[in-house]
Parts: structure tokens; C-alpha cells; sequence
């Protein structure tokens, strides 16, 4: 006992110390009713003294237990036809104090119903309980009976005993209709409007009895747009199951059957009645859901368009329709909100649109409205109310005087912004179609004719641009076509005057005086008419040189005794025209002495220069009257015995090269062609010339001058062969063919031969010339140049200067010789 009671020390005012035995746990008499302890009292001496003594304490009985249930919840079925006195169920409790502590008394408690009190009797010792009047389930199917067992304390021990009472099929199902939608008069009021599974009703049905006897179905007689949903076991909606049409059907009697499933089951019925209101529930329908309009463009404004039309099948204001344009529509077109009359408040302008997509409405007066939608699709037609339009008001082309005949020239565009045959344009020349001809439908212009910049340099004409429409429409515009030089002539000689002349050059001049000059021209324009001078024949000792902008020859050293006599210089003067230029030879003579004293022997010597052989120098051991006599026989002897010779030589050979002179004009013809429309023709030649020609060596050039006139029987034909040496200059030249080219450019600067730009409106189309005439005016029968001029190819073995980027810039290289431009005719007088 020692964790049960414990001692504790109190002292006296005396001093003395008394023990006493302190509980300190609570006993509990039904656990343990006795403890034996031992006690040991100690002094404080020393050593200290000691003394023991048993202690017993005995635990009285103290009513602290209550009665205790053998089961505190019971649960018992007695059917509602058991007798009165049956035995519904029997209680057991006990208690675990002594004697009166023990006894226990059974009784209900006083919460249990008044129901259960009369129906109910418990035995008060034994605790059995027992039926005392005649159960009924429907009234209680369950009763709850508290049961309390007290031993005399204050706090009883309690338990439930349920008695289920067990059903017998002894009612009829009812039903309870509790309605959703309030019924007027007893009848309900029904939208046709009302969506599916529109909740109508409760229906709930009830059977008194239970299990199987008062499971209840419930369900309508016959086939109605309604259907009993069941909600719980006993619950039912009556909903709608389709849609309700007022026009169909107005008002239904539906029977409600409820039905047990008792043996035999037992039945009930009920009747509910429920009328269509009739709404607004049908929306208007267009005749068309799409509407398509076809409107000639430029109407007048107010223009009805067409009349748009829907039915409503709902009656009196439900059906009336009112019509609305939709958001999207624009504001040219109003529609009547009555009627339904479609307009264009302005002119309609196919040009800015040619097509409007909008919506309509219909609406009835319905409460609430119904509306529906309709697409209205209008197509503006053309009409001719748009002349074509030029993109420029002029047009400035720009085309190499070589241009062969229908080559193109250039590009003409013209729209028109109306559409289908209203922009379907034609083009015509309207001035200038003796020169010019156009395509009537690309615009692509051709010329008629050749070219020549120095006859004419531009021409001006207008084109006309006319409609398909029924009443067409037309315009015009300015086109200039420019002619663009090309390098088509050969530099003429002016001074000298004659290959008979020449110059006398004193012994005595000092180096770098100017001796002579030389000039020459050229028809064409720009770089083709710049022209440079060279000295290419008769200079072996370098004695002469030509300043190549000026043409003045000057003396380069002093003269000595073996440079006098006659000196004969070939000069040169060619042009820097692209992408070859073209030259022409003249021969300068200048005789070294102290003086002239013989002139006619002089004019002897130039006679005799001009029968020898250009690439022979001559001057060399010419002396004058005043050397030495046997020099002179020498000489003579030498000079004439070379002069018969080369006599014999020349006649020999202009015989066998004299021809016809109807030959002559078909070479001249052929010379003149030197920019042909065959270009595969012209390429075979240079190739054939390339292969004749090697590079780095030295070529001799027959030229024959031939002077002749038609109509004078008795003029002679004057013959005569010089030999141009001429040094090949081996460089690959980059040749631009005028013929294939666009030729719609523009110059940046008045001299049109350097460089050109394009200026055409349009990209110009590459189109190959319909099988072109040769250009007419390189076959006229061309007269001879001045007569210190010969007519020699073009020096297609020079140089042909590429430097320009420009591809405008460069002409075609050839080697047909010929003049456009006639000169003055000098007749040579025949040496006898």
C-alpha cells in the first residue's frame, strides 16, 4: 500500500511530532477491499534507534457501481398482428456492490413516446418485456424503449431495446401531387415554349406499408409528352419529354397510375390537367437564305435594288415582320423596315468596289422578338465609264540608229480600271504610221524603217488607246523616239586636200617645228567623232611625228645630207568609236631641200609615190638637182628601171582587178552593210577574217579607188593599188551586238554616244526582229570621199576600246567599209 497511502509528520506547538496516514489514491473496494502495511519509527540519535508495527486497512463497500447491461442496444421484430401479452424481448443486468447495493429494479424511462408506454409493459424484477396493446405499423413501424436498471443510486445504468414491427399489406398507395409550376383553376399553364425535361410537379406516392408491400411504381395511363422521372424511391417529376407545339395539341388530361408490390398489389390513381399557352415561338424564314443582286454601276441615287421577303408562322403581332439592315452593311444601301424594299442611297462606283457582302434582319413583334438573318450578296457590273489611262503622258525612248527594221524600240503600257471587254484596249499610231508600227494589244512599238541620225535624229507621233466597251472610250499620248548615234561614218580628210601635194621642209628647221598638219571630220557625233592621227607608213627613221589631237607633224631631229628629198608619210586618222572604230588613210608628202627649184620634178617624184607600194618607203637616196651628176645617173638608172617594173606590176594587176561597175556598186553595197540584220552572216566573216589574220605580223591592204561617173561615157576610170601596212594588235575585245539590245535608254549628257540610260516607262522586252530588211540606206551606190581619201576597210585589227561600262556606249566592230554621207567630188587629172 505503499503508492495507495503515505505518511505525513505533524508537530505540536509542544514539539511534538504526531504521524498520520494520508490516502493518496483512490481506493476502490471492488479491486482491492485490504491492505497490510508495516511502519518503522526512527530517533535521531546516533547511532539511531528504531522501532516497527503492522498497520491493516479494510476498504468498506460504497454503492459506486452502477448496474450493468448484459447488451445496452437490442433490436427485436415482432409483426404488427402479434397478440397482446406476446414476449418482445428480455433484459439482463448486474451490479458489482454487496447487498442492497446489488439490487437492481427495471423500468422505461420517461422519454420513451406515450405510444410506446401504452403499447409496451416491462416486468420491473425480471426486466421482460412484454406486448401490451395491439401493434400497428403504419401508426409506428419502430419503437424505441429506453430501459433504465437502478440499484438505488442516483445514476441508472440505461439500454434500447428497438422493436421493429413487421409489416402485413394492409394499404393502399397514396398520391401527393405537389405542383412546380402553379395551376390555375387546377390546371396548369403550359409555354409551348417550354424546353425539354421542363419540371411540371412533385409527385410523390406513399404506401403505408413496408418492403415489398409498399414498394410503389408510378407511371401515365397512356403515350403523352411527358414522362414521370423518378427522383427517390417514393418521388416522381413529371417533366416534359418533347418539345410542345401549341398548334399540335392545346391541353392534355394526364392519369397518374401508383401501384404496390404487395400480393395482390393494390392501386391508386390521380388526374392532372395541363393546357398550351401559346407563345412566340416561331421565327421568321426568309424566302432566300442567300440573296444575290446583280447592279449596274453609276445608278441613281434612291435606286430600288430588290424587295426582301419572310414569312412568320406564329399569328397576329408575333407574325408581323419588321426588316433591318445588319452591323455590317454599309451605309450606301437602306432598307425599308416595312416593306422590305432594298436601296442604293448613292451611285455605285465599281471602280472602288466592285462587291458588298452584308447581312439582313427579320424580326417579328413577339414578346420577346424573334429575329433571323439573311446574306445579301451585290455584284456591281461594269461600265464603260473609265477611258484607258497611259502610264505616262509621254513617252521618251532611245534606240541605236543601227536598229534593224522591226526591231523593238519600246514598251507602251496602258491600263484601264474597268473590267471584262470595257477594259480590253487596243493600241493604234495615229501620225506615224508610215515609220512606226505597234502591237494593238502588248504596246510593243517596231520601227517601219531604218535609221539614220544624220538624216533625221528623232521622231514624234501619237498613239491612241481605244476600248472595248459599246460606247468606247479612248486616249492618247506622246511617244519621241530618239535616234542615238553609232559610229556608221569614217572620218573624212580635209587637209591635206589632194594625195598630190606636199610640203617643202627646209634643212635648215629646227627639231620640234611644226612642219605641216593634217585635219580631218566626221559626221557622227560624241566619242564616234573624236578622232586621233598616227603615223603609219614612210617615217623608218623616226624623223617625223604627229601630235594625235591636233595632226600637226613636227620635225623629232635635225636633218642631215641623207634625209633630203622627198618623204612620203602615211597618216591615219581614225575615230573612237564603239566597239571598233573607223579610220582613213591620206598621204602626206614633204620634201627636204634648201629649196624648190624644180617643181615639175618634185610633182614627178609625188607621181611616182603614188604608184609605189605603200608599205615601201621612199625618200631614201632622193637627192636634189645639185648632187653630184653621177649620183644622179645612178639613181635614175635605179629609179627607172624600178619604176617600169612596178608600172608593168600595178597595170598587170588593176587589169585583173578591174571590174564592172555594177560589180563595184555590190561590193560598195555589201561594204556599207556593215551592221547587218544577219547576224550569223556577219559572225562567219570576222571568223574568216580572224583565221586570214595573224597576230604580230605585218598585212597588206589592197585598196581600190575607183572614180567614175555614170552619165559621162568618156570619163576614165582612174585605178590605182597602194599597199597600207598595218600592225595587229592581239586583244580580246568585248562586243555588244545593237540589234539584240533593249533599246529603250536614255543619255546622261548630251553626248549621246558615251552613255546611255534606260528611260522606258516598262521593262523593255528582248523581242527578235521579224525577219528584217536590210537597212535601205546602207544600199545606195556610195560616191568616193575627197580624193585624198581612200576607201579602205575599217581597221578592225586596232584596237576596240571596252572601257565604258555602259553597254549604250559601244557600237558593233566591222570591216565593211562604205560612206553615208557623200562629199564633194575632186576628179584626179591623168598623168600622161
Amino acid at each position: 500500500g505503499q503508492n495507495v497511502f503515505g505518511l505525513d509528520i505533524i508537530e505540536t506547538p509542544e514539539g511534538d511530532k504526531w504521524p498520520q496516514l494520508i490516502v493518496q489514491q483512490i481506493l476502490d473496494r471492488e479491486q482491492k477491499d485490504t491492505y497490510v502495511m508495516k511502519i518503522k519509527v526512527e530517533d535521531g540519535g546516533s547511532p539511531p534507534r528504531s522501532s516497527t508495527a503492522i498497520l491493516q486497512v479494510t476498504v468498506t463497500d460504497v454503492n459506486d457501481n452502477r448496474p450493468v447491461f448484459k447488451e445496452n442496444d437490442i433490436e427485436v421484430s415482432v409483426p404488427e398482428n402479434a397478440p397482446v401479452g406476446t414476449s418482445v424481448s428480455q433484459l439482463h443486468a448486474t451490479d458489482a456492490d454487496l447487498g442492497s447495493n446489488a439490487q437492481i429494479h427495471f423500468y422505461f424511462s420517461n422519454q420513451i413516446s406515450s405510444l410506446a408506454k401504452r403499447l409496451f409493459a416491462i416486468d420491473n424484477t425480471t426486466g421482460l418485456i412484454t406486448i401490451r396493446e395491439p401493434l400497428d405499423r403504419e401508426e409506428s413501424p419502430v419503437h424505441k424503449l429506453t430501459v433504465l436498471a437502478s440499484d438505488g443510486s442516483s445514476t441508472p445504468s440505461r439500454a434500447t431495446v428497438t422493436v421493429n414491427v413487421t409489416d402485413i399489406n394492409d394499404n393502399v398507395p397514396s398520391i401527393d401531387t405537389r405542383y412546380i409550376i402553379n395551376p390555375v383553376n387546377g390546371t396548369v399553364l403550359l409555354s409551348e415554349k417550354a424546353p425539354l425535361n421542363t419540371k411540371i410537379a412533385l409527385i410523390t406516392v406513399m404506401d403505408k406499408d413496408a418492403d415489398l408491400n409498399g414498394k410503389v411504381t408510378c407511371f401515365t395511363d397512356h403515350d403523352v409528352p411527358f414522362r414521370l422521372k423518378p427522383v427517390f424511391d417514393n418521388q416522381f417529376l413529371l417533366e416534359t419529354a418533347t418539345f410542345l407545339d401549341y398548334e399540335a395539341t392545346r391541353e392534355y388530361a394526364i392519369k397518374i397510375v401508383a401501384s404496390d408490390s404487395g400480393k395482390p398489389p393494390l392501386n391508386q390513381s390521380a388526374m392532372l390537367l395541363i393546357k398550351i399557352k401559346d407563345e412566340n415561338d416561331n421565327a421568321p424564314v426568309f424566302t432566300q437564305p442567300i440573296i444575290g443582286l446583280s447592279i449596274p454601276e453609276n445608278n441613281a441615287p434612291g435606286t430600288q435594288l430588290t424587295k426582301i421577303s419572310a414569312t412568320d408562322a406564329d399569328s397576329g403581332r408575333n407574325s408581323e415582320i419588321s426588316y433591318i439592315l445588319g452591323s455590317d452593311a454599309p451605309t450606301i444601301f437602306n432598307l425599308d423596315r416595312r416593306t422590305g424594299i432594298l436601296t442604293a442611297v448613292r451611285k455605285l462606283d465599281r471602280e472602288k468596289q466592285d462587291r458588298y457582302s452584308f447581312t439582313v434582319l427579320a424580326k417579328d413583334n413577339g414578346m420577346p422578338p424573334l429575329q433571323t438573318n439573311a446574306t445579301v450578296t451585290v455584284s456591281v457590273l461594269d461600265q464603260n465609264d473609265n477611258s484607258p489611262a497611259f502610264t505616262h503622258n509621254e513617252y521618251n525612248f532611245y534606240v541605236p540608229e543601227n536598229l534593224p527594221m522591226y526591231g523593238t524600240v519600246g514598251l507602251i503600257t496602258v491600263t484601264d480600271a474597268d473590267s471584262g471587254e470595257n477594259a480590253a484596249v487596243t493600241l493604234s499610231i495615229l501620225n506615224g504610221r508610215d515609220n512606226f508600227i505597234i502591237d494593238p494589244l502588248t504596246g510593243v512599238i517596231r520601227p517601219n524603217i531604218t535609221f539614220d541620225r544624220e538624216q533625221q535624229g528623232s521622231y514624234t507621233f501619237q498613239v491612241k488607246a481605244v476600248d472595248g466597251g459599246r460606247l468606247q472610250r479612248s486616249s492618247t499620248a506622246k511617244v519621241t523616239i530618239n535616234v542615238v548615234d553609232v559610229n556608221d561614218n569614217r572620218p573624212v580628210f580635209v587637209i591635206p586636200s589632194s594625195n598630190y601635194s606636199y610640203e617643202l621642209v627646209p634643212t635648215s628647221a629646227s627639231p620640234g617645228s611644226v612642219l605641216t598638219k593634217v585635219f580631218a571630220v566626221d559626221n557622227d557625233t560624241g566619242m564616234n567623232a573624236e578622232l586621233r592621227y598616227s603615223i603609219i607608213g614612210g617615217n623608218s627613221r623616226g624623223l617625223f611625228t604627229i601630235d594625235q589631237l591636233t595632226g600637226n607633224i613636227t620635225l623629232k631631229e635635225k636633218v642631215i645630207t641623207s634625209d633630203h628629198g622627198l618623204h612620203r608619210l602615211v597618216i591615219k586618222v581614225n575615230d573612237l568609236g564603239q566597239p571598233e572604230s573607223l579610220y582613213t588613210i591620206a598621204l602626206v608628202h614633204l620634201f627636204v631641200n634648201e629649196t624648190v627649184t624644180n617643181s615639175s620634178y618634185v610633182q614627178e617624184l609625188v607621181r611616182r609615190n603614188m604608184e609605189t607600194p605603200v608599205g615601201q618607203n621612199v625618200g631614201d637616196g632622193e637627192i636634189t638637182p645639185q648632187t653630184n651628176d653621177y649620183v644622179k645617173i645612178i639613181i635614175a638608172i635605179i629609179a627607172g628601171t624600178m619604176t617600169v617594173i612596178l608600172v608593168i606590176f600595178v597595170t598587170a594587176l588593176v587589169r585583173c582587178r578591174q571590174t564592172p561597175r555594177h560589180k563595184v556598186v555590190q561590193k560598195n553595197k555589201q561594204s556599207g552593210e556593215w551592221v547587218s540584220p544577219n547576224q550569223e552572216n556577219r559572225q562567219i566573216k570576222k571568223k574568216k577574217k580572224k583565221k586570214k589574220r595573224s597576230p604580230k605580223s605585218l598585212l597588206l591592204n589592197f585598196v581600190t579607188i575607183e572614180e567614175s561617173k555614170p552619165d559621162d561615157p568618156g570619163h576614165e576610170h582612174i585605178n590605182g593599188t597602194l599597199d597600207i601596212p598595218v600592225e595587229l594588235e592581239e586583244q580580246t575585245m568585248g562586243k555588244y551586238n545593237w540589234a539584240t539590245t533593249p533599246t529603250t535608254f536614255k543619255p546622261d549628257s548630251p553626248d549621246l554616244a558615251k552613255h546611255y540610260k534606260s528611260a522606258s516607262p516598262q521593262p523593255t522586252f528582248q523581242i527578235k526582229p521579224e525577219t528584217p530588211v536590210p537597212p535601205k540606206k546602207h544600199h545606195v551606190i556610195q560616191e568616193l570621199p575627197l580624193d585624198n581619201t581612200f576607201v579602205v576597210g575599217c581597221d578592225s585589227l586596232s584596237k576596240c576600246s571596252s572601257s565604258s561600262s555602259d553597254p549604250y556606249s559601244v557600237s558593233e566592230c566591222s570591216c565593211q567599209g562604205g560612206f553615208k554621207t557623200p562629199g564633194p567630188i575632186h576628179t584626179r587629172q591623168v598623168m600622161e
